[in-house]
């Protein structure tokens, strides 16, 4: 997949926007990004769109901006003489699809019949929109026609929304979703960018499911840390579970029995999403030890420390799927 396309995949939301006014364009841009969602899409619904891009290339040259509902050629070279990074159409035009190939440019077209889909990957793509998601059948509609198409990777778009956001993004072919409930025309024309950012702010959680997986601390020796476990079951009833370097007490209490990070014992995080968290915390400025995460059989990570401490508490993030190690 082009790499610009896998930066939005981490992301995980790409909010598309009708706008009225491109002297709002770069305040809205800065809302999003501060909320957590540094990309853009801008349609050419309106005669604004192409300086609504060009105010936001200029003004922030690191969001990833690009142009929706792109219909023809003439189209997308206002949008790349503007500062477009990807285009995306609402339906399949092989003769635009053509056109941005050779010129080098990313574009998502709309997708939403094996036809369709068969036409992207005769073109080489990897990546298509299915418009519209709600109307056309959903997320088991999607996973129903992706089946035979193993390669390809899709961005659901139309009425995607804060309530169903989590059930299109858990699904492994979806790259990322598409949607305006964070940032509607009535917003942005209302000049309501605090709003905004707090809506987009709410969407990257929900997206990112943050919850504490459970609570590990250093009993020093494993005879400690069965002695704790040992405790916690006698009078709570919490089942046992002894592993090679540790002991849970039910699912939410990891008694650690040799060194671990985290000077008292650790905190992990589970999450939804480990490659979309860790994208979104390094974006914050956060490191990670890399080098020693945890992967699973198929080399996928499935836990992995931040380089730092919270009051003498390692921090992990653990995907969900795996809560409980």
């Amino acid at each position: 997949m082009h790499t610009l396309l896998e930066e939005l995949g981490k992301i995980g939301i790409v909010p598309v926007i009708k706008i009225d006014d491109a002297q709002k364009a770069v305040p809205l841009a800065k809302a999003l990004a501060s909320g957590g969602i540094p990309c853009i899409e801008i349609t050419f619904r309106t005669a604004q769109a192409e300086d609504a891009i060009k105010n936001i290339a200029k003004a922030m040259p690191e969001m990833l901006v690009g142009a929706g509902t792109v219909l023809t050629k003439e189209q997308v070279d206002k949008a790349i003489d503007a500062g477009a990074k990807f285009i995306v159409s609402p339906g399949f035009n092989p003769n635009v699809v053509s056109y941005c190939t050779a010129k080098g440019i990313p574009i998502v077209p709309g997708c939403v019949n094996p036809s369709d889909i068969e036409r992207a990957l005769d073109h080489g793509l990897e990546a298509v929109k299915f418009f519209p998601a709600e109307q056309a059948g959903g997320i088991e509609y999607i996973k129903a026609i992706a089946a035979p198409y193993p390669q390809l990777k899709f961005m659901p778009t139309g009425g995607i929304n804060a309530e169903n956001l989590s059930r299109y993004i858990a699904f492994e072919k979806t790259f990322c979703c598409g949607g305006s409930w964070m940032a509607g025309a009535d917003l942005i024309n209302a000049g309501e960018f605090e709003k905004i950012e707090a809506l987009s702010r709410e969407a990257v959680f929900n997206l990112l499911g943050f919850s504490v997986a459970h609570i590990g601390v250093n009993s020093g020796s494993e005879e400690e840390a069965k002695k704790a476990s040992v405790f916690f079951n006698t009078f709570f009833g919490f089942p046992v579970k002894d592993g090679a370097g540790s002991v849970f007490s039910g699912t939410n209490i990891e008694f650690v029995k040799t060194a671990a990070p985290g000077s008292r014992g650790h905190i992990a995080i589970g999450t939804n999403s480990l490659t979309r968290a860790i994208a979104r915390l390094e974006r914050g400025g956060i490191t990670f030890d890399h080098d020693n995460a945890k992967k699973d059989a198929t080399g996928a990570v499935i836990a992995v420390y931040l380089q730092t401490e919270i009051l003498g508490f390692a921090v992990h993030l653990l995907r969900k799927s795996t809560a409980s190690h």
